[in-house]
């Protein structure tokens, strides 16, 4: 296996950091804290840079607040100049392990995403049905982010890492929370995330030799004509995750003919169609309604009809689109989006 030593410097490297400051601004350039950071841009990365050198970069207290979409979430978030100083570590060692990453595996990663991830189960649903009847096994980590043992995905990264001043960096990020697990908001979670999970990607792949899976992060997907080779997969995959990575199937992990509509990425994908889950087309109707209440904010209104005649231009969604029409009034709808 090869090892990646002596890449401290490309991490601290100025260019690096520049280019990590892009990244982490990307979309949030006129937020207070990335005004006031950009305003002495040259200034705090020569800071950031110093502290890299020295190894005195140590994580700044978290803020934390809890999300209720799609489900209930802690969120840890690091103020900006932590945020740049992750990026300045992803872009260095992304690259090392997305080699090691297989092609099935959708979640945070370049020229991949949703969209992706749902035509590629479509495509597996599609192969699998010309040999017969099609079953699907859908696998869900119970709790993941906040069950990532700290030693396993340490030792993970070691494997592929030498270089010990890195290690060092990583360490004291991967420790940085009190909270179980790696925190959720953070970037250097996904990609520890990836990495985690990598091993049993593999272990599908190549040991079991699974021909229609694919993964975005801890949402995993296997189609099978036969429900007994899915049940017997299941109980191998769970001894995986016990005895290698700590970690347990939750409660929503089944088996079921694929009839009943696999949901999964925000659609419900049938053997020859593809609906809009509800709960997306609820929340994005919430939303509408939010931005509705105030004119200062026509323009999210767009956004979020934009956003939502997206995501059903990818499946049978009539319904959706009438619905928003009623929502904001045909009138509105026809100067806005027909005019």
């Amino acid at each position: 296996m090869k090892t990646y030593n002596n890449i401290y410097p490309r991490i601290y490297d100025f260019a690096n950091l520049h280019k990590a400051y892009l990244k982490a601004r990307a979309g949030k350039r006129f937020r207070e804290e990335v005004l006031d950071f950009s305003s002495k841009l040259e200034e705090n990365l020569i800071q950031i840079h110093n502290e890299l050198i020295n190894s005195l970069c140590q994580p700044s207290p978290y803020k934390q607040f809890v999300i209720k979409e799609p489900k209930e979430r802690l969120i840890l978030a690091l103020p900006f100049k932590d945020r740049v100083v992750q990026h300045a570590i992803c872009n260095i060692i992304e690259p090392i392990f997305e080699a090691t990453f297989i092609k099935d595996s959708y979640a945070c990663r370049k020229n991949k995403g949703v969209l992706k991830g749902v035509k590629r189960a479509a495509k597996h649903i599609s192969s699998v049905e010309k040999t017969g009847g099609i079953y699907c096994l859908k696998m869900d980590i119970h709790k993941y982010f906040y069950s990532i043992d700290h030693h396993v995905i340490f030792e993970m990264i070691k494997k592929k890492i030498r270089c010990k001043k890195t290690l060092d960096l990583i360490k004291v990020i991967i420790d940085s929370s009190d909270n179980p697990g790696i925190p959720i908001g953070n970037l250097t979670s996904q990609l520890f995330a990836n990495i985690y999970l990598s091993s049993l990607d593999h272990f599908i792949k190549e040991d079991l030799r699974v021909k229609y899976y694919l993964r975005y992060m801890d949402d995993m997907v296997i189609i099978n004509n036969s429900k007994e080779n899915l049940a017997r997969l299941l109980s191998e995959i769970k001894i995986f995750l016990k005895t290698k990575l700590r970690l347990e199937l939750n409660k929503k992990t089944q088996i079921f003919p694929i009839k009943r509509g696999l949901d999964f990425l925000g659609y419900r994908q049938f053997r020859n169609t593809r609906i809009l889950r509800k709960s997306v087309m609820l929340k994005s109707y919430r939303k509408i309604k939010k931005f509705m209440k105030s004119k200062r904010k026509l323009n999210k209104v767009k956004e979020s009809i934009n956003g939502l005649l997206n995501i059903c231009s990818y499946c049978k969604s009539n319904k959706a689109i009438e619905n928003v029409k009623k929502i904001i009034g045909e009138e509105k709808w026809a100067l806005m989006y027909i005019k």
